[in-house]
């Protein structure tokens, strides 16, 4: 046998001749077996493989190739060593060839492109709301008291108030900081902590717009001067406390002596006595600066010291706002609030301070007073009443109801704070079915503003805040991926809110049937006349007494110096406006106004970004719901 072939034959080739010699040997030798009755096989097997092998080695290379195929050709293939591998001389040239071409393709224009000048690209024009909010702000630097920084950036305004509650001695310093409240000279602590609260508001969601548009440490400054303060106002280090300075100046009605409303001068120049009032109960005042303290503690919070301080003074005065036996307004009786700033109740403040201090240090305590059912119940809050979802200075029961709305929409707390936290949802949205004009809750003004305070005096202040609430509540939706809600069968989608606060707002910067903007200061055509006293008395060196100023309080002319941002009372129910420094209901400006301007100049604002920041708002709140177990420890044989 041959081990090469096990079918019995050589692969040795023969010629042409031996195989049709093979060929007739084959059919002689099967004609011969046939004939000799299968003579013996063996023998003829063998002698024909012989002679098969012998044979196939007269092929010529034509027939070889029949059975071969093409005869190999030996070409010398030529090498490279690269000491670590040995390639072919071919296959290196056409690795090379393809680098150099992947450079000139590639490599080279990115070479290129990095040595050209860079040019950032320029970041989106600011659209007016963001033009808006610049000036907006502004308005609160004009209204500082006490003695001012070097940056403060209105050159009309120096220090004053520097002798304010220098008769209070358990304060050091006095009272000295805190803002002008309005046109007139005196420190309203009402109205004030709810301004504070608000732009702490306002910056917490919109943080990131804040810092696109450079203004986020300005906001911090101006939150910052209103809650040293209010700080102030109180023993902030003790745990108890039987006192709060709720004013410094003002006046009472009737009173022909020297004060801030029968004396005409600019604050730097006041030489008249500043009473400081001084409320030994006060849930409304109190529960208000709670909420500016705890609110103000999350914006500081990358400031542990300070944020603990002002959230150890939220925790104090809340406490003093919720003792027995002095649960009464703060201002009843005292006629030198009374007349100003009379609150209507305080179960809405209570709400208010206790929202925000559940947020401010996760103390479930305070969640549970702000969902109780008396809170809600002796508010009136689920009546259906229409000045119930104004919000403003006085009644904080609908940006209360949205801020714990907002707990329900990203974190579903359920059991046992679920059912009062529908409730709150439910009234939202319905405070937003007020809001639009189809409803026919509230009256609109034919030139398109919704008459929030029933027609009366001074209406942008109402404004604003509810263009804040809207635009803020499309936000929490919107994050929440929900695409609108419901008014009874109506369907509102998000747009459609939002429309309603980019119209508003739009009316309060011109268009409206004046085409004034009522921000001093952005547009064209604005007011001039802003009853303010420091705006409207000239920078000229001269000290003008208490009545010899109310020469500039009667001066025809336009204010001397424009305080910029301020966005003035109003035009009346028919869209009329009368730019006269003598009626403080159509030009006189407000600290508690211009913040919710601010708030919801920044909610719309796109060209700084556009959504909340979900997160830092709870940044203090623990997991509510028990974390996984550990898993157990690793088995030890």
């Amino acid at each position: 046998m041959h081990g090469g072939n096990h079918w019995g034959g050589s692969l040795e080739i023969v010629n042409s001749n031996s195989i049709a010699e093979g060929f007739a040997d084959s059919n002689h030798n099967r004609s011969n077996n046939n004939n000799n009755n299968h003579s013996s096989s063996s023998t003829d097997d063998w002698d024909r493989a012989a002679l098969h092998s012998q044979r196939f080695h007269h092929l010529d290379e034509t027939q070889q190739s029949w059975l071969l195929g093409p005869k190999e050709t030996n070409k010398k293939n030529r090498y490279v060593d690269l000491g670590c591998i040995v390639v072919s001389h071919k296959a290196l040239k056409w690795t090379v060839a393809s680098f150099l071409i992947a450079f000139l393709v590639i490599g080279l224009p990115v070479i290129i492109a990095k040595s050209l000048p860079k040019h950032k690209s320029a970041p989106p024009s600011p659209d007016d709301y963001t033009h808006a909010l610049h000036k907006a702000l502004l308005f609160f630097n004009a209204q500082k008291s006490g003695k001012l920084p070097k940056n403060n950036g209105i050159p009309w305004r120096g220090n004053s108030g520097l002798s304010d509650g220098n008769s209070t001695t358990d304060v050091k310093g006095g009272l000295v900081g805190g803002y002008y409240d309005a046109g007139d000279n005196t420190k309203f602590h009402f109205p004030m902590s709810f301004a504070m609260t608000m732009l702490s508001w306002s910056l917490i969601e919109y943080n990131h717009k804040y810092q696109s548009i450079g203004e986020y440490d300005h906001m911090r400054d101006l939150i910052k001067w209103g809650t040293d303060y209010l700080l102030l106002t109180f023993n902030s280090s003790a745990t108890k406390i039987d006192k709060i300075y709720a004013q410094v100046g003002g006046s009472q009605n009737g009173t022909s002596e020297p004060n801030d409303h029968n004396c005409w001068q600019r604050p730097e120049d006041m030489d008249y006595p500043r009473p400081v009032q001084t409320i030994n109960a006060g849930p409304d005042l109190a529960g208000e600066m709670a909420a500016a303290l705890a609110a103000a503690s999350i914006v500081f919070k990358d400031n542990t010291a300070y944020s603990r301080k002002l959230v150890k003074g939220a925790k104090t005065v809340f406490d003093f706002a919720r003792e027995g036996g002095k649960r009464r307004p703060y201002c009843r009786g005292n006629p030198f609030i009374e007349p100003y700033y009379n609150s209507s109740g305080y179960f809405d403040e209570y709400m208010w301070g206790a929202a925000w201090l559940y947020y401010a240090t996760g103390n479930v305590s305070y969640l549970s007073l702000a969902t109780n059912s008396g809170l809600p119940k002796n508010s009136k809050a689920f009546y259906r009443i229409p000045e119930k979802s104004v919000l403003s200075w006085d009644n904080k029961l609908p940006a209360a109801m949205l801020l714990l709305t907002r707990f329900r929409i990203f974190l579903s707390p359920g059991y046992p704070y679920e059912d009062m936290l529908r409730m709150y949802h439910n009234t939202t949205s319905l405070t937003m079915c007020s809001y639009l004009e189809q409803f026919h809750v509230f009256n609109w003004t034919r030139g398109g503003m919704v008459q929030l305070n029933q027609g009366k005096p001074q209406p942008l202040q109402y404004v604003a805040n509810a263009a804040f609430l809207a635009s803020l509540y499309v936000d929490y939706l919107n994050a929440s991926g929900a695409p609108g809600f419901t008014c009874g069968p109506n369907f509102i989608t998000l747009a459609k809110l939002r429309s309603f606060s980019t119209s508003q707002i739009d009316y309060i910067l011109g268009k409206n049937p004046t085409k004034m903007s009522y921000v001093v200061g952005y547009g064209k055509k604005f007011p001039r006349h802003v009853h303010h006293r420091g705006a409207s008395i000239p920078s000229d060196g001269k000290k003008y007494s208490c009545k010899g100023g109310w020469k500039w309080s009667n001066n025809p002319k336009p204010n001397p110096h424009n305080i910029t941002g301020a966005m003035v009372a109003g035009p009346d129910r028919f869209d009329k406006f009368h730019d006269v420094r003598t009626n403080h209901n159509y030009t006189e400006p407000t600290l508690a106004g211009n913040a919710g301007l601010v708030a919801a100049l920044a909610s719309l604002t796109t060209s700084a970004g556009i959504g909340i920041d979900k997160n830092t708002m709870f940044s203090a709140i623990p997991p509510l719901y028990p974390q996984s177990p550990p898993p157990p420890p690793q088995w030890k044989p």
